[in-house]
């Protein structure tokens, strides 16, 4: 975009109550080209110094009109941008676009969040890069990829780009000051996972991108300890993703008139027999009090495929697990292994000794299996008498 054309935006920004986010540690030598560019797309500015050591704080005091935050101690880029965000927040922001400070991103890129907001109001904006450019450092076209699939594993949101840093944040939407975020590289792709799951729409826009010669980069991110934490987060947030988002989803979904359309479709108007639908609730029953958690929908589908019992009723009745009902699962699965063993049903919480843990888990393990079968068989009866009575007149 051609400067001349560019007095308009500050202005525009301040209408849609957008502040434009820097977080800066040691890039001494490209901030203040990124100031200045900035400036000519927004009059509100907030910079992040994340204890800098180099000239950095200098080149600030050149800008007495932009709001700067210090960081004593170099804290993470995840703490720069939680504090950054929590700031814009407080100040009564109602966006904040954020971009690195090592001249990688082009503020003329800003109209095309301004535009692409006023479209979509209140949606998480992630610029998505060209990852076939000149100069795209091999390691980071893996990295994106292999972050892509994680957050698509963890929301089921297909995205291009899931690692830029240039974004702009809906503040009034997430709960950035809240404590669940980290503290480093991989607050970025956790807030994208956290704003999917408050059903925050996140959107992918595309944007320019430099990336200077190998020998005048200046990267922060330690690819061993950095990726290793950012994997951890994966396999944390991975966990949640199946354990209490994907079943509290299914709640939200399970609405009146979806239940009738699922009891018309797969229970009174199939043509399957009363005897393979008990099964397939049997199946499914069974399925989700065993423990296997984590697997019971794939354990489940592929025990109804190869029985040829239907899937879809299996799932559903697998479904027994969800967060409601998972304390009086474990817990009739507790009992149960002590009844069948003769152990008193005790729990020593302040006693983490081996023995302790093989006695309880034994007692669990064992336990969950029987309470499932009794279970199965209790769902089984049920659902023979229900579908006696209401299939009299089957189709």
């Amino acid at each position: 975009m051609n400067t001349d054309t560019t007095s308009a935006w500050p202005e525009k920004l301040k209408e849609l109550e957008i502040v434009v986010l820097i977080p800066t540690y040691n890039n001494g030598k490209t901030l203040a080209a990124v100031i200045e560019e900035v400036c000519k797309y927004a009059g509100d500015i907030l910079v992040v110094n994340d204890g800098s050591t180099d000239h950095t704080a200098d080149i600030l005091k050149q800008y007495p009109d932009i709001k700067t935050i210090t960081h004593p101690t170099n804290k993470g880029k995840g703490a720069a941008l939680k504090r950054g965000l929590s700031q814009a927040q407080t100040d009564g922001f109602r966006y904040a676009i954020t971009l690195d400070s090592d001249g990688q991103h082009f503020a003329s890129d800003i109209p095309r969040f301004v535009e692409a907001i006023e479209k979509t109001p209140d949606t998480l904006l992630v610029g998505a890069r060209n990852l076939t450019a000149d100069n795209m450092p091999g390691k980071n076209t893996f990295a994106n990829k292999f972050s892509n699939f994680w957050f698509r594993l963890e929301t089921g949101l297909k995205l291009e780009d899931t690692q830029s840093g240039y974004r702009l944040y809906p503040l009034r939407k997430m709960n950035v000051q809240g404590s669940g975020y980290t503290a480093k590289y991989e607050f970025e792709l956790e807030a994208i996972v956290f704003a999917a799951w408050a059903d925050v729409a996140v959107k992918n826009i595309p944007i320019h991108v430099y990336y200077p010669p190998q020998e005048e980069r200046v990267s922060h991110f330690r690819p061993f300890r950095d990726f290793t934490r950012i994997s951890v987060l994966n396999t944390v947030l991975v966990l949640v993703a199946f354990l209490w988002i994907a079943p509290r989803n299914l709640l939200r979904n399970l609405s009146w008139a979806s239940c009738k359309r699922f009891f018309s479709k797969h229970i009174l108007h199939t043509q399957e027999s009363n005897l393979r639908i008990t099964l397939a609730v049997m199946l499914g029953v069974f399925m989700g009090i065993v423990p296997i958690w984590g697997y019971q929908m794939l354990a489940t589908l592929f025990l109804a495929h190869a029985f040829r019992l239907n899937k879809v009723i299996a799932v559903v009745a697998a479904n027994i697990s969800i967060p409601p009902l998972m304390p009086l699962l474990l817990y009739g699965s507790y009992m149960t292994g002590c009844t069948v063993l003769g152990n008193p049903p005790e729990l020593h919480l302040g006693d983490i000794s081996l023995e302790n843990v093989k006695s309880v888990l034994g007692q669990y393990l064992i336990g969950s299996i029987i309470f499932a079968m009794t279970c199965s068989l209790l769902a089984g009866i049920l659902s023979t008498a229900m579908l006696a009575i209401c299939r009299k007149k089957r189709i």
